[in-house]
This record gives C-alpha cells, structure tokens and sequence, in this order.
C-alpha cells in the first residue's frame, strides 16, 4: 500500500479513536473559594461592665445587620467590592458607630469625616478626608475610585465632587447625636481623651467566590479633634489595603501610630514577601504600633479567605459571615463564634 494511503488510514483510525472516547460531563470542576466577610465596628477600652446588657444587644443586632447586607451581595455572585460597601453603610446610618450619623464632634463642635475603599482586583482605590455634608462618605470613597482618574479628595472638593456624583448631601447638623455631645463636653472640659475618645472607625473585608479582595474603613475620627486633623482612616496602606491573592486589611485604633506604621501595607506586606499568615503579619504591624505608644486592631483575610481578628486593646466589635453562619464578638475574653 502507497505511503500516503497507509498516513491517511492512520489519520482516519485516530480520529475515530478519539471520536469514540466517551467525555463524562459530571467530570469535577475545580472549586473556587468560598465567599466570606469580616467587619468591626471600632476598638478601644470595651469591657463587660461599660455595656449594659441592653446596649450589648444593639451592639450585635447591628453588626449582625451590617454582615448580613454584604453577604447578601456575595451570595448572590456579587463583588467583594460591593460587599464591603454595603456592609459598611448600615454603620456609617447607625448613631452607635463612630461613622457618618454616629460620628464625634471635632473641638469646634462640627463633624468631618473620612472613608476609603479598594478593591483587590487591580488595587484600584478611593478616599475621602474630611467632608462635611455627604452623608455617607465610603459611597463618596467609590465615586472617587471609579468616577475620577484620582485616589483622594479632601475638604470642601471632597465634598463638591461627592455633590457632583449625585451622593445624598446633608447638612452638617445632620450628624448631631447627644452622646457624642456630651462626649465633646468632657474632653474639652478635662482637656484630655481617655482611650476610648480616640478610637472609633468601621470597616469591612471581603472574598468573593472569585476570589476577589476588598476592604473598606471609615470614621469620624477622634473625639475633639482638631478641624482638619486627617487620621489613618483613609489612607490607603494605613487603615485599608486589599490585593488579591494576598490578603485585605481594615484597621481601627489610634491613627496617627497606624499612619506611622503604614499598618494595612505593612501587613500585606508581610504576606507576600515573608510568608506569613496574616494573623501572624497583624500581630507584627500592632506590636509595633504599640512600641510607639498606640493600640487598636485589624480585621484581615487571606486570599483564600481565612479571616483573623487581631487587636491589642481591651475590646473590638467584630463579626464574620459566610455560608457556614454569622458569629460577632466584642470583648476580648469573646471567641469570634460565640453569639
């Protein structure tokens, strides 16, 4: 038989061959990572016998709210980034978190507030420092990363640019409560903060089922401050910093020690280059934070999602969510998992 007839059977036989092999089509699909989100509400001094058991309850009925509005955006396929906004928000429209409605008054008796976003995908990212009148800043924080070619806006542009994007405005008044008036009394009064006058941010981290990254922070920073004061919050690598396959920070403390350690960088840092677990690279950036002379904590998770809670004062309001169940705690004797 001619070669050419013998290479073209031989084509023939093999094409059948692979014809007739028998493709499964319940042949596994590799699994991709499971969605999971963390958030705090602030820490500072929080013990047992600060929080009637009343106020405990808000408490948890509020990060239990919180959680729920950014899980509802991963169960559904949504975006990390989407998640830690939406579990935010409920915070920033909440009087009992230091953050848009609830947030302290600066020493002259007004409110400026400051937010940051970023998404892991790209490390694209937003802020805003010091508005006035958006009532909710981490939405400004989103405009700014997605409507601007820029990472941050401060001050009275801030505030113009969130108008421009058509953000809710408000009046300054608006953030009024009468526990963080009275608050401002004391401080003033005895010129001095004690810890839990210097603390108070919020903050949400997130994995998608993609595998996506995503962390959010804001506040209203520190009780009589002085107008213009900026602190960690939104400052990307300070408070917030999300890369995927990394890792995504939040942090809540004393801001100016986090602005000096570059405490969320830091971290994920750590991740990348040592190898460490982001529990270990939290405890690390707050150990030196507390070499300084500052305390607070960090919610972070990994790009696989494992979630850690790290914080060196006496309490933090926390929770975690993913479709194993919500936990929330608050003191540090707590166990995240123990409701």
């Amino acid at each position: 038989m001619p070669l050419k007839t013998l290479t073209a059977l031989a084509a023939t036989v093999l094409l059948i061959g692979a014809c007739a092999t028998p493709v499964s089509v319940s042949d596994p699909v590799p699994a991709g990572p499971e969605w999971h989100l963390a958030i705090h509400g602030g820490a500072g001094v929080i013990l047992r016998e600060s929080l009637s058991a009343e106020q405990e309850a808000e408490f948890v009925a509020a990060l239990n709210m919180a959680m729920e509005a950014g899980a509802a955006v991963l169960r559904e396929g949504g975006s990390a980034v989407d998640a830690v906004q939406a579990a935010v928000l409920p915070m920033e429209n909440s009087p009992l978190f230091n953050a848009g409605y609830g947030a302290v008054y600066a020493a002259n008796g007004t409110h400026e507030l400051d937010a940051s976003i970023m998404d892991g995908r790209d490390r694209n990212a937003g802020s805003v420092a010091g508005v006035m009148h958006v009532k909710n800043p981490i939405l400004a924080a989103r405009a700014v990363m997605d409507k601007s070619e820029h990472v941050m806006f401060a001050g009275a542009g801030a505030d113009a640019f969130a108008e421009s994007q058509g953000l809710d405005m408000v009046d300054n008044t608006y953030f009024d409560t009468e526990h963080r008036r009275i608050s401002l009394e004391k401080v003033l009064e005895r010129r001095a903060r004690t810890a839990a006058e210097r603390h108070g941010t919020v903050g949400a981290v997130a994995i998608d089922n993609q595998g996506n990254l995503a962390a959010a922070t804001t506040t209203g920073g520190m009780t009589a401050k002085a107008p213009g004061r900026v602190g960690d919050a939104p400052l990307v690598g300070a408070a917030t910093y999300a890369e995927n396959g990394v890792c995504a920070v939040s942090a809540t403390g004393h801001g100016e020690y986090f602005i000096r350690v570059g405490v969320a960088k830091t971290i994920c840092d750590r991740v990348k280059f040592l190898d460490e677990t982001v529990g270990q690279a939290a405890l690390v950036a707050l150990n030196e934070v507390a070499s300084l002379g500052g305390d607070g904590g960090v919610i972070v998770i990994d790009g696989v999602g494992n979630v850690d809670f790290v914080f060196n004062s006496a309490g933090m309001y926390r929770g975690e969510i993913s479709a194993d169940g919500a936990t929330t705690a608050i003191f540090r004797d707590q166990t995240e998992g123990a409701e």
